[in-house]
């Protein structure tokens, strides 16, 4: 999955984006005025990996992970810079840094550090983008109609139209319900506000130790259909990822957090997409394979190789805690714990799958 970080200047993008995927880009080069984009990748923090580990001892572990593209920032007034937003056709989610630091040396964009306005400005943003691409689309399917009568297209005008209207009423198209075919009608349009987004209020290293969102009015936006609300601390996870493990542990607990919240953040971006893992172990390796929830057991199969789906037989599944209880998978079948299931059946986030097939 693929995840743009985006944001007004000088909300501290880049940093949360070091922060997240343990990158060194320099920070300063970023001063709202950089029109690159960077990528890196975050690994999704799974306990049952480690009990998987220490049952089976494998040769390579490999945690589920999210992409993060780092993407110019938002200028207030102006929407997403427009050579840009091509980049946002492939994104599956949006993460919004939002400004929640004081920093006399870094001006914002705003007269005041107000979380709240801030996202209600961005979602504006994002919103007159999408009215924009709304217009032009509208008026490019009517002059076609003119020419041609297609039922397809008539179709696609009065889903945009839809969308519209949507739109003028102050409403991410996210907030609505849509089926799998109007999506499929409009996906070449890459929607802002059709994405899921996770808004991160990036704080202070002084925020630690307490509920640092509280009172700031950021429930409505929570409330959102796809739609989360978290926080980061940018500066001080930007500096616990480039420590060793005992460094980071000790700087963590100097400020009182019994994690990272970058681990935190990640597991958001996750969850955001509706997306669980499935888990394979082995001498060879133990995985976290990330799906869609409600993913079949032939769909799953076939993110590992495609000719596993093609030969799909059958799915050997034990539910996580099963085999910790059991001890093993040895003792997971004794017990009856380990189950047979077909094609259709639906994959749970923790089952621990072996897929038989022959091709």
């Amino acid at each position: 999955m693929k995840i743009g970080i985006i944001g007004f200047p000088r909300t501290g993008k880049t940093t949360v984006f070091n922060a997240l995927t343990r990158s060194e880009i320099p920070t300063e080069k970023f001063a709202g005025r950089s029109t690159k984009t960077n990528i890196g990748v975050a690994k999704v923090r799974d306990e049952r990996l480690g009990t998987l580990t220490e049952m089976h001892h494998p040769k390579k572990i490999t945690p589920a992970t999210v992409e993060y593209v780092d993407l110019p920032g938002f200028e207030k007034g102006k929407g997403a810079p427009a050579a840009y937003l091509n980049e946002f056709k492939g994104l599956d989610a949006l993460l919004h840094v939002v400004r929640g630091f004081e920093d006399a040396d870094i001006p914002h964009a705003f007269p005041t550090i107000d979380p709240a306005r801030d996202i209600a400005a961005l979602e504006t943003e994002l919103l007159l983008v999408d009215m924009a691409a709304t217009e032009t689309r509208i008026a490019r399917i009517e002059a076609d109609l003119r020419k041609k009568k297609d039922p397809q297209a008539e179709a696609e005008l009065a889903l945009v139209k839809r969308f519209a209207s949507v739109l003028e009423a102050e409403r991410p198209l996210r907030a609505e319900s849509w089926d799998e075919e109007q999506l499929q009608r409009v996906r070449g349009m890459a929607f802002l506000t059709l994405k899921p987004v996770l808004h991160v209020v990036n704080l202070p290293d002084t925020a630690a130790g307490k509920d640092p969102l509280e009172g700031m009015g950021l429930d409505r936006f929570a409330s959102t259909p796809r739609t989360g609300v978290t926080f980061l601390m940018g500066k001080a996870e930007e500096e616990i990822s480039r420590l060793s493990p005992e460094d980071a542990r000790a700087f963590l607990e100097d400020l009182g957090l019994a994690e990272a919240t970058a681990d935190r953040v990640a597991a958001a971006s996750y969850a955001l997409l509706d997306l669980v893992s499935f888990l394979t172990a082995g001498e060879p390796e133990v995985r976290a394979w990330p799906i869609p929830r409600g993913t079949t057991a032939r769909k799953a199969a076939g993110r590992i190789h495609s000719d596993i789906e093609r030969g799909f037989i059958r799915a050997e599944v034990v539910a996580f805690a099963d085999l910790v209880a059991a001890g093993s998978s040895n003792a997971a079948k004794d017990r009856g714990l380990l189950r047979l299931e077909g094609k259709d059946y639906i994959v749970q986030d923790g089952d621990v799958i072996m897929f038989r097939f022959n091709v």
